[in-house]
């Protein structure tokens, strides 16, 4: 069964959500118009890295995002893997993503599991203990933000068991800097070829007072084949996947059979 994505990579206004709802809101219009399965959106994409604000800018119970994106999906019948938003709630900020199906349902929250040091994330943000697991367009999916791709532990842990064991689609939302996109592309090509499984990773473009950020934005098969990328432009990426192919190269070759989990020490 094919499904039909679009990426939105775009430059985010720093901590100026008004700014960013409306562009954002445009950039949807656009990429609905293609007529794709599943929308995707960046990390925190209504404030940026603007986390020393977002005690002001932060979004109650992330109240005002799940209003926004509802009406976009109910209003355009499409599935969104929504990026994330600075979620307030009574324990701290969370940076949470939020799921969409064409009804304006919302399918999932998941909050950042890892917080990332180098942009002070572990000042601001508070970490979500919950996976990222959901079903989205008929298909058992998963979704983790930006830091999250650097623990290959966490990702293996949205393929197997009870709960992961048919995921076939890893969604990655992100703000990964310029610095270090040939990281950004080996680490999720890897988790392509290791979980065999379809990548679809989304990343902001542009700059910000402390940050340039690398785009990129890719799609990748589970043979660890790259089906689409962006450059480093503001765009929006389309891409075709088959489902059905992650069932072939898993019976080609069955990692999920021959692992050994009863000799692996951490």
């Amino acid at each position: 069964m094919g499904l039909k994505v679009a990426l939105i990579q775009a430059d985010i206004a720093y901590g100026d959500p008004e700014a960013n709802y409306r562009k954002i809101e445009r950039e949807f219009e656009k990429a609905a118009a293609d007529h794709p399965d599943i929308i995707v959106l960046p990390e925190l994409w209504p404030t940026g890295y603007d986390l020393a604000r977002l005690d002001e800018i932060g979004d109650p119970e992330a109240e005002q995002a799940v209003s926004f994106l509802s009406g976009l999906t109910r209003k355009h019948q499409v599935n969104a893997v929504a990026g994330s938003v600075p979620k307030q709630t009574k324990d701290g900020t969370k940076n949470t993503m939020l799921v969409f199906d064409t009804s304006g349902r919302l399918v999932k929250e998941y909050s950042k599991a890892h917080l990332f040091r180098l942009m002070n994330e572990e000042k601001y943000l508070i970490q979500g203990d919950d996976n990222g697991l959901f079903h989205l367009a008929g298909h058992p999916s998963a979704g983790v933000i930006c830091y999250d791709i650097r623990f290959p532990d966490w990702i293996r842990t949205h393929m197997v068991g009870e709960e992961g064991k048919h995921t076939k689609i890893l969604y990655v939302v992100a703000e990964w800097p310029k610095a270090r996109v040939d990281h950004w592309k080996a680490l999720l090509i890897s988790r392509a070829i290791e979980n065999q499984c379809f990548v679809v990773a989304c990343n902001r473009t542009g700059a910000d007072p402390n940050n340039e950020f690398g785009g990129h934005s890719i799609v990748i098969g589970p043979w660890g084949e790259i089906i689409a990328e962006a450059g480093g432009e503001e765009t929006i990426l389309h891409a075709d996947i088959e489902i059905e192919d992650v069932d072939k190269v898993r019976e080609s070759i069955p990692v999920f059979t021959d692992r050994r989990p009863g000799i692996y020490k951490l």
